[in-house]
């Protein structure tokens, strides 16, 4: 599965009734077919993560992470010792540790590759807001310049943070709530709370071009914090976009002052659009084009391998991609009307 593109989905309170929401899926750009995978994962499995560290790939599913040796022909259950296994991320650090974080705010770690876990003691943060489902861990970051400082997304419930490797945890997320006393950035939508929106957190960076900044994507639009996460700065993404629900936000593997931004209008709607940053979120482009995103654009995937490679995915089930650095798109729909799409990964 060489240069192929794994796309991961899972439930969603929005799908459309007897429409798939699961499943792992392999596509290879050469002829634009999407295989099954599911030798060695569990039944009917939803997978919300997908982490690569050299050859070997993890995914995420309902039942804890999995790991495969061979490019994902085959996986292996790596048995979280918790009873909170739906696993939302992972990621995986240096030579052998790996932390995943689950529904709950469950964040586990291993440093020998998955074969043994423990569970990291992760306060719930001050202000946790009780929406209609789970709160989940659903990005975990590390800062390139040193492994040890290790940041979590919760939603809904802002961020925290460990600067030992996850010994011990802070709660980042008090400057985002003092924040949401201004009128554009309060929101609520699943509870009786203004700070909501601000703690709707999605994803988060830290790139090498920055120690010790993070750059975080909620519901709000992007913001970045130069103290570790102790204060909060809007990136005014708004500025550039006229859509700033900001649901993904990544680093390119080949320069650490690009950033690619996913926008949508909201959680569940027929608009997305992806943006790209040369300057660490200085000033934004649209990088699609040419393609209709015509639901929320959920993940995006700059290849490891080469700067051209870039693909994308909207909760609907539509896959777009580029091969040759943007000058042009092409859309893979994922088969059988799957939806639900929550992981992507670009080799």
């Amino acid at each position: 599965m060489e240069n192929s593109v794994l796309v991961g989905a899972g439930y969603w309170d929005g799908a459309p009734v007897g429409v798939a929401t699961r499943g792992l899926y392999n596509l290879s750009p050469d002829t634009g077919d999407w295989v099954s995978v599911t030798d060695g994962l569990p039944d009917r499995a939803e997978v919300r993560g997908i982490a690569r560290r050299g050859s070997v790939l993890y995914v995420g599913t309902q039942l804890g992470p999995c790991r495969s040796a061979d490019g994902g022909r085959s996986w292996t259950l790596l048995e979280l010792p918790g009873t909170e296994r739906v696993v939302w991320s992972i990621m995986p650090v240096g030579a052998a540790s790996l932390y995943v974080g689950t529904e709950g705010t469950s964040i586990y770690k291993s440093d020998d590759d998955g074969e043994t876990w423990r569970l990291l003691s992760v306060p719930a943060p001050t202000g946790l807001v009780s929406m209609g489902f789970p709160t989940r861990v659903v990005r975990l970051a590390h800062d390139p310049a040193n492994e040890q400082e290790i940041y979590a997304a919760l939603e809904v419930g802002g961020v925290v943070r460990s600067l030992d490797g996850g010994e011990t945890w802070t709660d980042c997320s008090a400057h985002l709530i003092e924040l949401s006393r201004q009128d554009h950035l309060r929101s609520r939508i699943g509870s009786n709370t203004d700070t909501e929106g601000m703690l709707d957190s999605h994803a988060l960076v830290v790139s090498a071009a920055q120690p010790g900044t993070v750059m975080l994507a909620n519901r709000m639009g992007l913001f970045r914090s130069a103290d570790k996460g102790g204060h909060w700065a809007p990136m005014e993404i708004g500025r550039f976009s006229e859509l700033t629900y900001a649901r993904d936000l990544k680093v390119s593997p080949h320069d650490p002052n690009t950033l690619f931004g996913a926008f949508s209008v909201s959680a569940n709607s027929k608009r997305g659009s992806l943006y790209r940053s040369p300057d660490l979120g200085e000033s934004w482009t649209r990088f699609d084009h040419d393609v209709s995103i015509e639901s929320t654009l959920m993940i995006i995937a700059p290849s490891s391998e080469t700067p051209d490679r870039v693909y994308c995915a909207a909760r609907r089930g539509q896959i777009f991609g580029t091969e040759d650095g943007g000058a042009s798109w092409r859309e893979f729909p994922l088969p059988d009307g799957v939806q639900g799409v929550y992981a992507l990964a670009c080799a």
